[in-house]
């Protein structure tokens, strides 16, 4: 059997983060300088001291949470001896974790990684003006159901509604214009969904309303390197391996108006022998939907010092 590695998204950010890495290992605090650097400021003070207001604004929490991620790889390469290439088959992140997963895997520079994700976090605040666009959660409708609802709401009022975040487990986001979505959610509850709800974003990320951004990140990525990552990389918009760099440039492109299938990208590594999910960053977002998408295989999330030591122990 075989580990996959993956790297968590926008939400799981918060104050301190990576902190107690830095304070701990010198190649954390090594990767927060050099993320530091290749932006011009000190990103890592915002990250481990706030405001929490100016954190979880995208053009910083996306670079952010992708230098705890591989601050968090670093550290398990330096102190447990994990390598890449020899102990994981695939690499895979949710949404902006997918840059996380190919900067793990060689594909990207770090200094790359941390540009292009301020750029596209920018972009996608930029893309919809604040109020015109939202996102909703709709919990207990499997993804059929969400794509149904979602083509209703936009029949109905007009605008964009299309289905974001396949989460796993009955766990559907939706995107799109403000009224399209807010009809999202009067039907989801006739459709059986036990909750229904706004989520405080401040973007309707992953749906047609961003194609300014994927306009952007199509003009940065033609402009950057990609190299062939170390190992497959299974991808949002496809929910299957890629290592094809001019592959991976479409589906980065791609990515930012199409839907995270990420349900289907745990059971494509979870089809393909991988019964271990490492979950490298802040939080434990995706250990705890992988319970609901393969529950036969183990999880386990490293964000700080000791998840390192119990990782260790394990070995």
């Amino acid at each position: 059997m075989a580990t996959a590695l993956v790297f968590p998204g926008q939400g799981s950010q918060s104050v301190g983060m990576g902190k107690a890495l830095a304070d701990a290992f010198p190649v954390a605090r090594d990767t927060f300088e050099e993320v530091d650097a290749a932006l011009g400021e000190k990103l890592s003070r915002l990250m481990f001291e706030g405001p929490e207001a100016d954190l979880v604004l995208t053009a910083n929490a996306q670079p952010a949470l992708m230098a705890v991620s591989i601050a968090a790889l670093r550290v398990l390469e330096k102190e447990a001896g994990l390598d890449l290439a020899r102990d994981a088959k695939f690499v895979a992140g949710h949404s902006l974790g997918e840059y996380s997963a190919l900067a793990a895997a060689g594909a990207f520079s770090l200094a790359d990684t941390a540009r292009l994700l301020r750029l596209r976090g920018r972009a996608m605040q930029q893309a919809v003006p604040v109020g015109e666009g939202a996102m909703a959660a709709l919990l207990g409708l499997d993804f059929d159901a969400g794509v149904a609802v979602a083509a209703e709401a936009q029949a109905e009022v007009g605008g964009v509604c299309q289905v974001a975040n396949d989460n796993g487990g009955g766990q559907v986001v939706v995107s799109g214009s403000k009224a399209a979505v807010e009809k999202a959610i009067e039907i989801a509850r006739t459709r059986g969904a036990k909750r229904a709800m706004m989520l405080a974003v401040s973007a309707p990320f992953h749906c047609a309303l961003m194609q300014p951004a994927a306009d952007a990140m199509a003009a940065a990525l033609a402009g950057t390197t990609i190299h062939a990552p170390k190992i497959p990389i299974v991808a949002n918009v496809v929910a299957s391996a890629v290592t094809d760099p001019a592959e991976i440039r479409d589906l980065l492109i791609r990515q930012v108006t199409g839907t995270v299938r990420w349900r289907e990208c745990v059971s494509y590594m979870a089809a393909h022998d991988v019964d271990r999910f490492v979950e490298l960053g802040a939080g434990k977002v995706l250990t705890g939907l992988l319970k609901r998408i393969a529950g036969g295989a183990s999880g386990v999330a490293i964000g700080a010092p000791t998840d390192v030591e119990a990782y260790k122990a394990a070995l």
